[in-house]
């Protein structure tokens, strides 16, 4: 893609606990640990010390009717505590004496709400296409390519282009893509391209407004999530099936998988904000 093509940031995203519903916004601090305040916080098991995740719905079938937002803005020195709204609209904040006893009992299984995951840190992840074999659920590492002790799956960064969901969207037009399912950092408006376009940013470096620069490494995998329901958004396995037909080569695993959206780290930190022009550097 040419660098004068004009495209734009759309829309900003955090989730102030790993696999709850987050809080869209208008600008953000984009950190050398990516979104200022994103996956601050998360739950651990306490029965197997691993990362709660909605890559489970199995043993947390409904993590995405959690909804956290931040009480106050985040702020580089210190995490500020979060709201975390319950699926039956009771609201916990995370400073509370009980919270955690309050979301055991919510969730039916004992939980701690923690600001730094357990070394070497693990989540289980389900495999609907294995269902009822012995690899069924796999243990995936957390924080591959981010700061050891975050929350992230593997990259501090996620974008995903508007091309992109188009694109699924030619793919399967009896599915809901929206960019909910996909859970990304930054939205990028790619109006008038088509197809996967970010796929071919995998090395390059972006501009986005004044500031910030970063290095896109690798597109990112999808698993079952992007397939469950999220309020008035369904449940629908169509929408792994129609991700499949982009199947681009994954550097970190050395294979091509099925994938929607990019990783990237960050070279230079800043501030952006909604409209801030995106120019790709070779």
């Amino acid at each position: 893609m040419s660098n004068q093509a004009t495209i734009t940031v759309s829309t900003l995203w955090r989730y102030p606990v790993k696999s709850m519903m987050g809080e869209e916004l208008n600008g953000t601090h984009i950190t050398q640990s990516g979104v200022l305040g994103d996956r601050s916080y998360a739950l651990i098991d306490t029965d197997t010390n691993k990362v709660v995740s909605a890559k489970n719905p199995k043993k947390w079938p409904n993590f995405f009717s959690f909804h956290a937002a931040y009480t106050a803005q985040p702020e580089l020195s210190a995490n500020q505590p979060v709201w975390i709204h319950l699926p039956n609209g009771e609201v916990l904040r995370s400073d509370q004496a009980d919270l955690n006893q309050q979301l055991s009992a919510v969730l039916g299984s004992a939980v701690q709400l923690a600001t730094q995951a357990p070394e070497a840190a693990k989540l289980e992840q389900y495999w609907p296409e294995y269902e009822g074999e012995t690899n069924e659920i796999s243990n995936e590492a957390v924080a591959g390519d981010a700061p050891q002790g975050s929350f992230f799956d593997y990259a501090a960064l996620h974008l995903l282009t508007t091309s992109s969901i188009a694109a699924l969207q030619k793919l399967y037009p009896e599915g809901r893509f929206e960019v909910r399912r996909f859970r990304p950092n930054i939205v990028i408006d790619t109006s008038g391209l088509d197809g996967f376009v970010e796929n071919d940013w995998v090395g390059k470096t972006i501009r986005l407004g004044d500031s910030v620069r970063l290095r896109i490494s690798d597109p990112c995998p999808r698993c079952v999530m992007p397939t469950l329901a999220q309020g008035d958004l369904p449940a629908d396995n169509g929408i792994l099936k129609a991700v499949a037909k982009n199947r681009p080569l994954v550097p970190f695993a050395g294979k091509e998988l099925p994938s929607v959206g990019v990783y990237a780290q960050v070279i230079q930190a800043g501030w952006v904000k909604r409209g801030d022009r995106i120019v790709i550097e070779d």
